[in-house]
């Protein structure tokens, strides 16, 4: 399981004295209220914790003051980067629930036994989330995320089985 959770990217600077503007991953962007630091990613460079300082939005943007990033200049340098949380840090979720990042590359399985891919990606609907498996060859599947498919997620066995229902294959 992965130590560290992407929760956002900073997309761009705000103003001149060292706001960045965060493109949440997050469901409730109001989490970043509760945090009291986070983790700056950057290829190629190692992870660096940055204590935020304020919190506030624009429209579905996040715009945090981190601690010592105070001008125009030195927000720049911090386009493009990853934030991010422990897990420890993470919210605990529902019974059922799980982080996306704990789902991506579980092996896929129907509830006959076939392999079907890995799990790729998790893209949101107004209906329901949907999961893209991918085979070897690169062939993909996509399923909806309901109780009538998804028949169990094993984190443990790094395993999901789902019942492929007419007009999924």
């Amino acid at each position: 399981m992965q130590e560290y959770f992407e929760v956002g990217q900073i997309v761009n600077t705000f103003g001149i004295k060292g706001l960045v503007k965060v493109k949440p991953f997050t469901d409730e962007k109001s989490r970043f209220e509760e945090l009291k630091s986070v983790y700056i990613s950057q290829k190629g460079k190692s992870l660096y914790k940055v204590e935020i300082e304020n919190v506030s939005y624009q429209k579905e943007m996040v715009l945090l003051k981190l601690k010592g990033i105070d001008s125009l200049t030195d927000a720049e340098k911090y386009k493009g980067a990853y934030l991010k949380i422990e897990r420890k840090d993470a919210k605990k979720l529902p019974k059922d629930t799980y982080f996306i990042a704990d789902l991506i590359g579980l092996e896929v399985y129907t509830d006959d036994g076939e392999l079907l891919g890995k799990l790729d990606d998790i893209f949101k609907t107004n209906a329901n989330d949907v999961y893209v498996v991918k085979n070897e060859i690169g062939k993909q599947i996509l399923l909806p995320a309901i109780k009538e498919v998804l028949k169990q997620i094993d984190l443990e066995n790094e395993k999901i089985t789902v019942h492929l229902t007419s007009g999924l294959r």
